[in-house]
């Protein structure tokens, strides 16, 4: 009597999805805020810091045009890097970039004409800003769509929150006013106080910068380098 041994196929045990809020993707979203910051420990996105902060309103819009575009970008490109050849992943990026810069900007005219006056060029030269290549490159191109997202959304956000702190900073001091409201009380400029005219002045942008990157390292020591 023979007996005969029956083997099964393994069934393939499907990977436990990752829940979008878990504590990885929570790090996406706060490392750009602090640790990782895009303008005070990458240094990166000095250029737009400098020229459209001398306003919040206008930072505001810039802001929210990168996040945007950075989220947006990198979910795209992570849904479609196992289609891109290689040799030509960075022209499919600037075209992905290029094509979401457009809508933006269409958006900006027909919303808010006057910021987008303001913004002028800047607009258009997102499409080179360096934080968005970076994270296509370096997170996009080796990650799944929602960690991408993410990731673009936390980069965006660490970015438009200094150029917010800068503007706010440029903006009372050089003109006394936020958002274009007076707030400098008119008493005081009857008792001899005046606007600093420094403040509207791009060197501005760079100290206010400094003092923000000072007191991140002062109060987050690991991000100082060893000597």
């Amino acid at each position: 009597m023979s007996t005969e041994v029956v083997i099964q196929p393994a069934k393939k045990v499907k990977a436990p999805k990752e829940p979008l809020l878990s504590a990885r993707n929570k790090k996406l979203l706060k490392d750009p805020i602090n640790d990782g910051n895009p303008i005070t420990v990458q240094v990166l996105g000095i250029c737009s810091a400098l020229a459209v902060t001398v306003q919040m309103k206008p930072s505001i819009v810039m802001a929210l045009s990168v996040m945007a575009v950075c989220a947006f970008s990198n979910f795209t490109i992570s849904l479609i890097r196992n289609a891109i050849p290689n040799r030509i992943r960075i022209i499919v990026q600037l075209v992905v970039v290029a094509a979401l810069v457009i809508l933006v900007d269409q958006v900006l005219k027909a919303f808010v004409y006057d910021v987008s006056k303001q913004l002028s060029v800047f607009v258009g030269l997102i499409i080179t800003n360096c934080i968005i290549m970076g994270r296509l490159e370096a997170f996009a191109m080796g990650n799944k769509p929602a960690p991408a997202l993410l990731d673009g959304i936390g980069n965006g956000v660490g970015y438009g929150l200094i150029l917010v702190i800068v503007s706010a900073v440029r903006e009372l001091f050089g003109s006394g006013k936020l958002m274009g409201f007076q707030v400098v009380p008119d008493a005081f400029y009857k008792m001899g106080y005046a606007n600093n005219g420094l403040a509207i002045l791009p060197p501005m942008a760079l100290i206010v910068v400094g003092i923000i990157i000072w007191i991140q390292r002062s109060r987050n020591t690991k991000l100082i380098e060893p000597k």
